[in-house]
């Protein structure tokens, strides 16, 4: 996380809280050291920010330094609250850290009531549902993201063995199951792949770049014509 970054999500956290924040609770959400932690505090009271507290101790805004709650219902919190914890307990370490982060965001400027109201959501989701390869998803969904061609090697449902270079797509949950969308150089089409009976993986170098007959939009075109005929 960039230290810009960093300095934000404290200055946030911190705004509409009646009582200190410990410091403890800010390394962990940020992912950081103790030490960072004080550094940036103390870095931000240099620059004018009107944080009081100390180590050990925790941290406010003074009083009069807030900003204006965010104007969620109860039940829209509640829903971003719930959706949080389904990416955290589903998704890869990179997006289960940004949804903490956007959370204490949203937290941050609430109101009390509303705040305590979210943290007794009874609507919960187990912590690392998917517990296989979730370094995997992390990786799948940078390469998407870079558009990177990939080398896996693969085993069907079957067991058997291939090698594929594939163009990535997109990744879809299906709780405790993710299919990875590609178009697949071998089979001169898209195809499904379970990440988890992915063995190997590596980027060959290659960057691809979509098109409108191997891009996103003609691949989910393909899932809906494939649908459509297990339908009639």
């Amino acid at each position: 996380m960039r230290r810009a970054d960093r300095l934000f999500l404290i200055i946030h956290a911190l705004q509409g809280r009646r009582t200190a924040l410990p410091a403890r609770r800010l390394a962990e959400t940020l992912n950081v050291s103790l030490r960072t932690v004080y550094r940036d505090v103390a870095d931000l009271q240099t620059s004018g920010v009107p944080i009081e507290g100390e180590a050990g101790v925790g941290y406010l805004l003074r009083k009069g330094s807030d900003i204006p709650p965010l104007m969620f219902t109860a039940e829209e919190l509640e829903a971003l609250v719930v959706g949080t914890r389904f990416v955290k307990a589903f998704a890869g370490d990179k997006l289960a850290a940004g949804a903490q982060a956007a959370l204490l965001k949203i937290e941050a400027v609430l109101p009390p009531e509303l705040r305590d109201r979210a943290g007794r959501s009874r609507v919960f989701v187990p912590t690392r549902w998917y517990e296989a390869k979730t370094g995997m998803i992390d990786a799948l969904h940078e390469a998407i993201a870079a558009g990177r061609v990939l080398r896996i090697e693969y085993r069907n449902e079957a067991a058997e063995a291939s090698t594929r270079e594939i163009e990535p797509l997109c990744l879809a949950c299906w709780g405790k199951v993710w299919t990875l969308g590609a178009w697949c150089r071998m089979r001169g089409g898209f195809r499904n792949f379970r990440p988890d009976r992915i063995g190997t993986m590596e980027a060959t170098g290659e960057i691809f770049v979509e098109t409108a007959q191997r891009g996103l939009d003609a691949y989910l075109q393909a899932v809906s014509a494939r649908r459509a005929r297990a339908d009639e």
